[in-house]
């Protein structure tokens, strides 16, 4: 079914080769065992070693993405149900749109499954990039270290043969990590654009009553049918978003801490690093942080802003001409509407591009303050 939707193709594919989802095998536990090992190795690293806090920031943020690739990866296991589900409701809700044969709509869906592929393809571009950089970091220094910051207790790593066997091994593992993680972060972003074009959908119903139930010519029993449609729409867009939320609110509250943290260390790493090199790398870890979060507030925060939106679409139906009993249920979908549907972060707070705003400003705040620190 979902083979035809170009908007989560890709994603859903990456995921099921792994595992992930749909099938169940294998695969997935070779997967978590392998970058659990890995994470292991990396606390062991960060607990003995007595790098400079370069070393510690760099490791610090390879730290925390493999823990977050594994969360991500556990997290759609357990709830794989919930997951599987929201892709048939997704593709439920676009078949059903592309049946209505409308241009308009048929416009917002080419225009989604176009901006959805070059997401993916945008996401996965940054994670090579990264995954490059990642092998690239020990050419770049005069003397034997790993992409990542790792120690296997009993084994000198950085002996021959053991410094050549471990830096094969994460190289290998790299690619399977950037599987783990980016799709996970695009097809959530796509699940919420899914949700913005449905939003703009109910829009355009709404303001569609006007022109097809003009007064003076008006079929109550008709218009009746039709504002209910819109208003059982509007109920199953909210329990869609709320769905969304309800499967990544943590998930989404452990990446703005980690990631805030890590986004000030980077900065602070900028004006410490002494070669260029290592600049350019971590401008790539910069940018990968910034790349991943912005999408998914910047779709979040669109979301919210055409959940809102509703509320003007089912004003413009000049309600105020309908019978009282269709007044009041335009007056409900209006009252609603006040209470757009959104993506929430630790099911406290909705995520908004004020939120990533306040994120960097409490960053540079942070960053700031460390440049002063250590001059």
């Amino acid at each position: 079914m979902f083979e035809d939707i170009q908007l989560i193709y890709m994603n859903v594919c990456i995921l099921r080769f792994w595992a992930l989802l749909y099938d169940r095998n294998v695969k997935r536990y070779v997967c978590i065992c392998l970058a659990s090992f890995h994470i292991f190795t990396q606390v062991v690293y960060m607990v003995t070693t007595k790098e400079g806090i370069t070393g510690i920031i760099r490791n610090g943020y390879m730290l925390v993405l493999w823990i977050n690739t594994v969360l991500r990866a556990v997290l759609l296991m357990q709830d794989q149900d919930g997951y599987v589900g929201l892709i048939q409701s997704l593709t439920s809700a676009y078949y059903d749109l592309a049946s209505e044969k409308d241009p308009y709509i048929a416009g917002l869906l080419d225009d989604l499954n176009r901006q959805g592929m070059l997401m993916a393809r945008g996401n996965l571009f940054f994670g090579v990039l990264t995954s490059v950089g990642f092998g690239l970091y020990p050419l770049s220094s005069s003397e034997r270290v790993l992409p990542f910051g790792s120690r296997i207790p009993g084994v000198d790593e950085y002996t021959t043969p053991y410094y050549q066997l471990w830096y094969v091994f994460q190289m290998l593992i790299t690619p399977m990590g950037c599987c783990m993680y980016i799709p996970y972060t695009s097809l959530i972003v796509a699940f919420i654009m899914f949700g913005i074009v449905r939003c703009k959908a109910l829009q355009y119903r709404l303001r569609l009553l006007a022109v097809r139930h003009p007064a003076g010519q008006r079929n109550s029993r008709h218009l009746a049918a039709e504002i209910g449609e819109c208003i059982r729409y509007q109920q199953s867009i909210i329990a869609y978003v709320d769905k969304i939320s309800g499967l990544t609110t943590m998930m989404f509250l452990f990446e703005l801490l980690a990631f805030s943290v890590l986004l000030c260390a980077l900065l602070f790493m900028l004006i410490i690093v002494d070669s260029t090199s290592q600049l350019i790398i971590v401008c790539l870890y910069i940018n990968m942080i910034l790349a991943q979060i912005l999408a998914l507030y910047w779709y979040a925060n669109e979301l919210r802003e055409q959940s809102l939106a509703v509320a003007m679409a089912a004003y413009d139906t000049e309600w105020y001409t309908f019978e009282i009993p269709l007044r009041k249920n335009i007056l409900f979908m209006i009252m609603r509407a006040q209470r757009p549907a959104s993506i929430l972060l630790g099911n406290v707070r909705p995520i908004t591009l004020e939120l990533f705003q306040n994120l960097l400003n409490t960053t540079y705040t942070f960053f700031t303050v460390l440049k002063r620190v250590y001059g």
